[in-house]
């Protein structure tokens, strides 16, 4: 499975809390080191999930070549992401009407740093379907023998997504100060609908390699 199939799931990385934060931070003060410094956080707490999804998914692989085959390990490899995309739609829809959380969008009204780059990490690392969308981007990776390195365009495109706010404030000068309210309300309604359909473009993909698969076989 190419790489690229995989890089509309980072609009479903960046969907909710990690997003308003980023349009926080840049509507607040010091927009652009607190913005610098949420973007290394949230880089931080994507590529090491990634890279331990993929380590694991690569035990797996090697591990079932030995029983079933590469053609049999890829496909179980398949399977398990299938799944783990099906649980990542009904948590998402289950979701789609919470509110978003609150009670840290204060604090970044003029955060440190410290805090900025922390909030990044943990709203990275801490968000269970995050965790599974890294697992699927993972899986497929490893499961179709893709070097390490195919994870990093996937990293980059949810820092550049999350990076948009900053972007705009940079571009537009005053005038972010009136369309990053805006893009905040906008993504508050329609993100959890963007997510659902990227990640069943993803289970398309899946899906059909696993029928290629199926179909190739004498």
């Amino acid at each position: 499975m190419p790489m690229l199939t995989a890089l509309p799931l980072a609009l479903e990385m960046v969907a909710g809390s990690k997003l308003v934060g980023a349009v926080v931070l840049a509507a607040g003060r010091h927009p652009r080191r607190s913005s610098v410094a949420y973007l290394a956080g949230v880089t931080v707490g994507v590529l090491g999930p990634l890279t331990l999804w993929y380590a694991a998914f690569r035990v797996v692989r090697h591990t079932a070549v030995h029983g079933i085959g590469v053609g049999g390990s890829r496909k179980l490899i398949d399977w398990i992401v299938l799944a783990l995309l099906a649980v990542l739609m009904v948590i998402t829809f289950r979701r789609r009407r919470r509110n978003r959380p609150s009670g840290w969008l204060r604090r970044l009204q003029d955060p440190r740093p410290s805090y900025a780059f922390g909030l990044g990490l943990v709203l990275a690392v801490a968000v269970p379907s995050d965790e599974l969308v890294m697992a699927s981007v993972a899986g497929s990776m490893a499961g179709h023998g893709r070097p390490w390195w195919h994870l990093l365009p996937f990293t980059a495109l949810t820092v550049l997504l999350l990076a948009l706010p900053l972007l705009t404030l940079l571009l537009s000068g005053g005038r972010a100060e009136r369309l990053l309210p805006a893009f905040r309300s906008w993504t508050d309604r329609h993100s959890w609908l963007i997510s659902e359909t990227v990640i069943g473009i993803f289970a398309a993909f899946v899906v059909a390699d696993l029928a290629s698969g199926s179909f190739s076989r004498p």
